[in-house]
């Protein structure tokens, strides 16, 4: 397949490189495409370097079979007519086109098959936490049809990028130092403390962020009467963010029986022995694939609720891993060779 690679310069862009490599992804030609300031990097792929294209108007795509994009949703909405113009697969890592009727939003443990119709030939890659979190819905929802969803998360700086991660570290690094740490790409201060506030506020007080896991979980799932609420939090860890989820289920679902479904699920890894103090923690899930989930318990609150932890590396499933599943998906099912 030949394969293009849209913000090859950024955090997610530079994921797409070593998934596609350790994913052993079949690719013939590779182009990578960026802003016209990062055209002219080079970057090594199975130990041959490719330049950096700059995103243009022009037929770069015509020989092109997918092109995986994360630069952003103005520049996906700008050029995906001149990427899909001849043919080739746009899956989307913005947030351009995933509310769009005629543009699938695919996690591919949970809706693989939508991909396989896409008019567009445009496929969107939903949002890291609402990725992470169905993942984990999915196998208690095939048990028991799930009606309502609380969710608080807390996000890693990778959400926000590279330079965010790079704020982090030096903010810290400021700290330890006693000199004033530089706060640019967030509200506040990341270092030493959390942050309520992810994407901008909406007219009913939540942000665009927690709206996104309301929107996207009720797309994905087929299940337009599902209720999620959530509550979306910065924190100081670099990569892999981590979720509380209560689910209220039509009937009761044991312990056990959602256990057994998460060990079998696939996507997901259990790890919940809390007398071990074995639980998901990002310490351990960065650059790692697996959706984590852990204590597993019945929700006092509610006869017919669950609530667990989830814990997943944003920059790989809630991103670059997905998206490149996707493309896996559609190549098994044989959709490239229509």
């Amino acid at each position: 397949m030949n394969v293009a690679i849209v913000g090859a310069s950024g955090a997610v862009g530079q994921e797409f490189l070593k998934v596609l490599e350790q994913q052993n992804f079949p690719v013939d030609e590779l182009r990578l495409f960026g802003s016209a300031r990062s055209a002219g990097r080079s970057y090594s792929f199975k130990g041959k370097d490719y330049i950096v294209e700059e995103l243009c108007d022009n037929d770069a795509f015509k020989t092109i079979d997918v092109a995986f994009v994360s630069a952003g949703g103005d520049t996906s909405k700008r050029y995906a007519d001149t990427i899909t113009r001849y043919g080739a697969v746009m899956i989307d890592n913005s947030s351009a086109f995933r509310m769009d009727d005629d543009v699938p939003l695919v996690v591919p443990e949970v809706n693989g098959d939508d991909a396989l119709t896409a008019p567009r030939r445009i496929i969107a890659n939903p949002n890291c936490t609402t990725i992470q979190m169905v993942v984990a819905l999915a196998p208690i929802d095939r048990l028991s049809r799930i009606k309502r969803v609380h969710v608080a998360t807390y996000q890693a700086a990778s959400g926000a990028g590279a330079s965010a991660m790079a704020e982090l570290e030096e903010q810290s690094r400021a700290i330890s130092e006693g000199r004033q740490p530089v706060v640019e790409k967030f509200a506040y201060q990341l270092a030493y403390n959390v942050i309520p506030h992810i994407d901008v506020f909406q007219d009913n007080d939540y942000t665009k962020e927690e709206m996104k896991m309301f929107f996207e979980t009720r797309k994905i799932m087929h299940s337009p009467e599902i209720e999620v609420s959530a509550t979306c939090v910065r924190v100081p860890v670099l990569r892999a963010h981590s979720e509380a989820i209560w689910v209220e289920t039509e009937e009761p679902v044991t312990v056990d029986a959602a256990r057994n479904a998460f060990a079998s699920a696939p996507g997901v890894v259990l790890i919940d022995n809390p007398q071990q103090k074995q639980y998901p923690m990002p310490l351990f899930a960065a650059d790692c694939d697996p959706v984590y989930v852990g204590r597993v318990r019945r929700d006092i609150s509610n006869d017919r609720g669950l609530t667990f932890w989830t814990v997943s590396d944003q920059i790989r499933k809630g991103a670059a891993l997905n998206a490149v599943q996707i493309a896996q998906h559609m190549f098994a099912k044989g959709y490239f060779n229509r």
